[in-house]
């Protein structure tokens, strides 16, 4: 008997259609930029991660958990929300400014790591010609806060639409800085450690991807790594061109790539639940 539970966004949402979309790998690149800004946040992965020695395992995990989060069945959402929490529990960093350590899963840097995913998922859909309304830019920032939820903030203090999520930048950008463990993840991600049969294939794709979402970031992120960055026009054409050429390999082909998550939502839901940017469009014109 078919499982038809939607999970916890399903496919009338925004999140549904919108994380099936190729450009977010780009986005998750610009939100490790971003998020590498925070002094403290920055610690708590630089004490406790294996990026350094896998890197592409680590990418894997996260792709696998917002997978799992958007496409699987309610169960496997909270357990894996539960998973994260748990381990998040266990770490601890030092911190930078006094030496005392704090807990990786404080809420304020755990708001900063959504904020930052969330506001790169939407700056670089949108500025790569995924048609969004605002209304449906909105609805999306609110229904992520269910993915806050998960990983241990409480959904009311979490910005609810684009506004809010504006006005947490704002109110955090005086905390960001440039630190010497910003500058080593800024270096890993233009050019992490491959075996040397894969170093064309970093410099011909890897490369122009991390450089792209270098590209995309806001202005101030910019100033703060002190690194030029191309005009907004220019950034602009290329997130376009990038997203045409993505979104001309057959879905059908893309969501192969592990971990499959689309391809086993559609099975368990049915034909007509597939992820689509068409579908939002209509949506919009009927002013929902």
């Amino acid at each position: 008997m078919r499982d038809t539970d939607p999970g916890l966004f399903g496919p009338a949402s925004v999140t549904w259609q919108m994380h099936g979309d190729p450009m977010m790998w780009v986005a998750g690149v610009r939100a490790l930029y971003l998020q590498a800004l925070h002094p403290r946040a920055v610690r708590g992965v630089t004490q406790n991660s294996d990026f350094r020695t896998d890197a592409w395992g680590r990418l894997l995990r996260t792709a696998d958990f917002v997978g799992t989060i958007t496409y699987g069945t309610t169960l496997e959402a909270e357990r894996a929300g539960a998973r994260v929490r748990g381990i998040h529990r266990r770490l601890s960093a030092q911190d930078p400014a006094g030496g005392a350590r704090f807990g990786v899963d404080d809420a304020e840097l755990l708001l900063w790591v959504h904020c930052a995913e969330i506001d790169s998922y939407l700056s670089v859909a949108r500025g790569s010609g995924y048609r969004l309304s605002d209304a449906q830019a909105d609805a999306y920032v609110d229904e992520q806060r269910e993915a806050a939820r998960l990983v241990g903030l409480d959904p009311a203090g979490v910005p609810s639409d684009t506004a809010e999520l504006a006005a947490y930048f704002e109110k955090i950008r005086p905390e960001l800085a440039l630190t010497p463990e910003a500058l080593e993840v800024h270096a890993f991600l233009r050019r992490p450690p491959v075996p040397t049969a894969l170093l064309p294939v970093r410099e011909a794709v890897w490369a122009q991807a991390a450089a792209l979402a270098y590209a995309a970031l806001p202005p101030f992120a910019h100033e703060l790594y002190g690194r030029p960055a191309p005009s907004v026009p220019v950034t602009l054409r290329r997130l376009r061109a990038t997203g045409r050429v993505l979104r001309a390999v057959p879905s059908y082909l893309r969501w192969q790539l592990p971990p499959g998550h689309i391809l086993k939502a559609v099975g368990r839901l049915g034909p007509g639940t597939h992820p689509s940017a068409y579908r939002l469009r209509e949506r919009a014109r009927s002013g929902l």
